[in-house]
């Protein structure tokens, strides 16, 4: 007989589950280049769509439709007969869909930027027809693993584990980004274009990680059942939180600030590592899991970075692969016996429960490592692999999608942060203003003029001055002039560089590349207001006592027309001044 409370608790799961696509290609989306924000939209849309069918053709039967130590069995279109408990089939069909395009998802944010459109939505199949569904068979649908005792609760190694040993094997197989690596092999650090982005995929899949762990209990009838589902969820969230600090504080100690990208890969790192042993550790072991996983991640992204050169632009393999063994491992470490597990090491348990686990990830490693080789081999000798260098350097949207941009009109990026560093080449040695030299201004704030006689034109009275800046000066800037009495100003974002260093900041542990600077142009149009006032006001307010404090050019404007009247020159200036 069916549960009601137990098939809503299990479809309001499936919902959170599937909800998790949203996440990661916001965390995906946020963590690569603007420019193919559209082919990892389309990704994670289609690796959805194109599993479901696959999972439902032979995938589930594949999974569930037998015993055998192998394999289940050949059931197209989920038409045999299931016994799912307090489940009618077609409530745990589709609790199992969206865990399979869990797995699916995970590989497209390590070959993210290289890979040809074509080429992921084969293999993104291949992974759920065959792949998913064999090796989940092994430990969820009663086969070899599932009888030695092997235990994974909601998918540390059957959807994560997977995704990232396919992630790993794929981004090798491409290669890394163009540019990803100089000439002597140091990484260079390639910066996601929308941290907000990523920051708010990962609180969604934190979010939606209570029903990819809680839902695993598929039952919410007794009393039993819902002290269960509770113990999960406490330590899914309290394995996330401390793997979170933990992350923060080691990426402090190691780069002197707290990495925003690696941070919230931590937070991750603890869903994925607590996944396999929610239900049979306590809150102490949860604790210690999120502990580890915090710190691994860390050294994982730095490893496949530095080490291995594995271009991973989302920290996939870093998170889902190194953390899911983690969490497997864990099972036969922190296991106190509860929900039927064998008793891990730490809880008197031996040895036997951690060999079955390390077993099983040895067993399934090489399963998925061989099969998925074989795939990428075929799909690399036919439609290819990685798209050309051409379509790579400008963009997958343009080339893959016909897109020109995912985002239109106007934006602004704050990159206040990378500014310049105070060396011998820059120091002044006075940073007040009003004590400044007369040379020493000047050396800060460099006045180029137009000449005021240029090919027989006299100087007309109207002048545009181009100010170049630093960000953080820029409300300091707009300030000072409005107070002069200039409202009318136009400011772009740029980049340049002059003689001063870049700052030594680093992003996912890699340095980044500070030759160029990112700058302010800020330009007004004055006629009524002396020029050499403005260009007074700017200095001032943008001097610190440096070299690169800023730059000003000024130019003379030989006429001005005001669309809306017609008015010009003087006069049509006399309201933007």
């Amino acid at each position: 007989m069916y549960s009601a409370t137990d098939v809503i608790w299990v479809l309001v799961a499936a919902i959170l589950v599937f909800f998790m696509q949203a996440g990661f290609a916001l965390c995906e989306a946020g963590l690569t280049r603007a420019k193919n924000t559209g082919n990892i939209l389309m990704k994670n849309m289609m690796d959805f769509c194109i599993g479901t069918p696959c999972f439902w053709l032979i995938g589930f039967g594949i999974m569930f439709a037998g015993s055998g130590p192998l394999i289940g069995g050949f059931d197209p279109l989920i038409r045999g007969a299931y016994d799912f408990g307090t489940l009618p089939t077609w409530c745990y069909a589709i609790f199992q869909t969206v865990f399979c395009a869990t797995a699916a998802t995970i590989v497209s944010g390590s070959m993210a930027e290289r890979t040809n459109f074509k080429a992921y939505c084969i293999y993104s199949a291949a992974i759920s027809l065959v792949i998913y569904p064999i090796s989940g068979h092994w430990i969820w649908g009663g086969g070899w693993l599932s009888a030695l005792g092997f235990h994974d609760f909601a998918g540390s190694t059957c959807v994560h584990m997977v995704g990232g040993l396919i992630a790993c094997l794929g981004a090798a197989m491409l290669g890394p980004r163009i540019g990803k690596y100089d000439k002597g092999g140091k990484a260079r650090a390639i910066p996601g274009h929308n941290i907000m982005a990523m920051a708010l995929g990962v609180f969604i899949l934190w979010f939606c990680w209570f029903g990819f762990n809680g839902g695993s209990t598929v039952a919410m009838t007794a009393d039993a059942d819902m002290e269960l589902a509770s113990l999960v969820m406490f330590n899914t969230n309290l394995a996330a939180a401390v793997a979170t600090v933990v992350g923060m504080i080691f990426t402090w100690i190691r780069y002197g600030k707290p990495d925003v990208s690696i941070t919230f890969n931590a937070a991750l790192a603890g869903l994925v590592a607590i996944t396999a042993p929610c239900d049979c550790v306590t809150p102490v072991g949860a604790f210690f899991i999120g502990l580890i996983a915090g710190s691994l991640v860390v050294l994982s992204v730095e490893f496949f970075d530095n080490v291995a050169k594995i271009d991973d632009p989302v920290g996939a393999v870093s998170v889902h692969m190194v953390n899911g063994m983690w969490g497997t491992l864990a099972v036969g470490l922190f296991s106190n016996g509860g929900d039927g597990v064998g008793v891990g090491l730490f809880y008197g348990g031996g040895f036997k429960q951690l060999g079955i686990q390390a077993l099983g990830i040895v067993s399934v490693a090489a399963y998925v490592l061989i099969v998925m080789f074989i795939v990428f081999k075929i799909i690399d000798k036919t439609v290819g692999l990685r798209v050309p260098a051409q379509i790579e350097l400008d963009g997958l949207d343009i080339h893959e999608h016909g897109l020109a941009s995912a985002y239109s009109g106007f934006a602004i990026n704050d990159m206040t942060g990378m500014d310049m560093d105070v060396n011998e080449n820059t120091d002044l040695g006075e940073d007040d203003y009003e004590k400044a030299s007369r040379g020493q201004v000047d050396a800060a704030v460099k006045v180029v003029r137009q000449k005021t006689v240029v090919d027989g034109v006299y100087d007309t009275g109207m002048h545009k001055v181009s100010i170049i800046c630093r960000l953080s000066k820029f409300d300091a800037l707009k300030t000072a002039l409005n107070t002069l009495g200039v409202t009318g100003i136009t400011m772009t974002q740029v980049m340049g560089c002059g003689i001063q260093k870049g700052a030594g900041e680093k992003y996912r542990g890699v340095e980044l590349d500070a030759n160029l600077l990112p700058k302010v142009k800020v330009e007004v149009v004055v006629s009524k207001i002396p020029v050499d006032s403005v260009i007074e006001a700017a200095k001032k307010a943008l001097y610190t006592g440096h070299i690169g404090d800023g730059k000003i050019f000024v130019y003379n404007v030989t006429r001005v027309v005001k669309v809306r009247t017609g008015e010009e020159d003087y006069a049509a200036l006399q309201d933007v001044e």
